[in-house]
């Protein structure tokens, strides 16, 4: 299989490479003058491509746009370590972006108005399996890898609902899903990691070495150093998957069959949804799965049979893993079909606490419509606080936490929508705030640096501290907002 690495060097031959840059007036140049200084020798390409620009300057959340003056395509992990060098030296800002164009955040977290965006996905390699891990370039898709391990019966222990995302981009922020309550974070399942500090050195870091920089940087939202590649942790899996769903016509009976199923295990996946009812409002949806070998099936009645989900409403279906996994896929396919894909997505993603958990999330959607979702989904799921051990993946206190999920699209995408969905995520954001709640830092929810502190709690000190140490002249991911220069 062709890398997309070469795939990408080679898309870019007829664009404008860039050999050099003005400190003086900022800018960077297609050739040397007096006022310029050259920049490094690289494997890949340094490009100004208005395409490949205006992509760098987009998100997901198709809200916020600050574009690069720079797009740099690596032809290897040493190009970003110099890349990261040069740009300390001359006070440029940088930061990987997983996948120009298409990167999971809502609201410009991973952009670089002014300044350079690495492509990782330009970094792209896996290498054999050995035993129960596996080290993967930054920019490999969590769907690649599943490729290489699913023959050998392995998977990475949690992954998000949707994995067409890069390892390194994933990793940096957190990664949750229904298997959270079990395996904790995407970020808690990568045992060693190679990282580009914001001083241009490469590291390598585990929990046995250079371990305050592994700590700092998983859930670190890229801004203590790179991660251009990962050791990922693997288990063995079960090929087949018998998928439970039921409905509930109370809030309050799904979340406590669900905190009563993380408890005792049964199943290997547990979430749950809010759906539009007829009528308005409300109804509730648990989803549970649970992994199996063909000659041992479930026995359903033993897993479902004390729920309190309402009668008659449970249906059971059989896929394999990856079909499971791998089930946003088509869903996915067809929104862009339609271009659904490409409206505004100002989602809003939040950790409740779980002695709030009923109140607060019955209240938003008391207080939410089906147009101010602009039909998108609503998560509702409860983990374990103490699987989730990455230190700067900010939580509520309680030993229970309730993700719970607005994923919105603005329809019609008009600004006057979209601006009203993130003043809705604000205000939702705030109540949750003052009850202890944290957001998930993919959202898009407008955040000042007294917000941040806020957000990091005890561990802010920390937190700067580890930027002192790593980026001490915050040339980093500039796009989340946490540090001004």
């Amino acid at each position: 299989m062709m890398k997309r690495r070469g795939f990408l060097q080679g898309a870019i031959v007829a664009a404008a490479a860039v050999v050099a840059y003005s400190p003086s007036r900022g800018v960077w140049a297609k050739k040397k003058g007096d006022d310029t200084i050259d920049v490094p020798n690289l494997d890949g390409q340094l490009v100004l491509a208005g395409d490949l620009l205006a992509q760098a300057a987009d998100d997901f959340g198709h809200i916020i746009s600050n574009a690069p003056v720079a797009v740099l395509i690596p032809g290897s992990i040493k190009d970003v370590e110099r890349m990261v060098k040069f740009a300390r030296k001359n006070d440029v800002k940088v930061g990987g972006m997983s996948m120009i164009g298409n990167t999971h955040s809502a609201y410009g977290q991973s952009q670089v108005g002014g300044g350079v965006v690495i492509d990782m996905s330009a970094l792209s390699d896996i290498d054999a399996v050995q035993g129960d891990t596996v080290w993967v370039d930054a920019g490999v898709r969590w769907e690649e890898l599943l490729q290489v391990t699913l023959p050998l019966g392995k998977s990475p222990p949690i992954l998000t609902d949707y994995i067409d995302l890069s390892v390194g981009g994933v990793v940096s922020v957190g990664g949750f899903g229904g298997q959270t309550f079990r395996h904790g974070s995407m970020a808690d399942n990568v045992v060693e990691l190679e990282v580009i500090t914001g001083e241009g050195k490469k590291v390598t870091c585990s929990s046995s070495k250079q371990k305050h920089l592994f700590e700092s940087v998983r859930g670190g939202l890229g801004q203590f150093g790179i991660i251009v590649r990962a050791r990922v942790r693997l288990i063995d899996v079960q090929p087949q998957v018998r998928v439970y769903t039921a409905f509930y016509t109370e809030l309050p009976a799904m979340m406590a069959d669900q905190r009563m199923l993380i408890e005792d295990g049964r199943f290997d996946y547990v979430e749950g949804f809010a759906e539009p009812k007829q009528g308005g409002g409300w109804i509730y949806k648990i989803e549970l799965a649970k992994y199996y070998a063909p000659a041992q099936p479930p026995n359903d009645a033993a897993l479902t049979g004390d729920l309190a989900f309402d009668a008659g409403t449970l249906a059971i279906t059989e896929t394999d893993y990856f079909g499971f996994v791998n089930r946003l896929a088509p869903l996915v396919a067809f929104l862009k079909q339609v271009g659904a894909w490409f409206v505004p997505h100002p989602w809003i993603d939040t950790f409740v606490p779980d002695d709030v958990a009923e109140g607060f999330i019955q209240g938003v959607l008391d207080n939410t419509t089906l147009a101010d979702t602009g039909n998108g989904p609503i998560l509702i799921y409860p983990f374990k606080r103490a699987r989730v051990k990455s230190r700067f993946i900010a939580l509520p206190e309680t030993e229970v936490v309730f993700l719970f999920s607005i994923l919105r699209f603005s329809v019609p995408p008009i600004p006057e929508v979209v601006q009203g969905q993130i003043a809705q995520n604000r205000a939702i954001y705030e109540e949750l705030r003052d009850l202890g709640g944290k957001r998930y830092p993919i959202s898009a929810i407008p955040f000042t640096q007294d917000d941040w502190i806020d957000h990091f709690g005890d561990e802010w000190c920390d937190f700067v501290d580890a930027k002192d140490e790593y980026d001490p002249k915050n040339v980093l991911t500039p796009g989340q907002g946490i540090f001004t220069d």
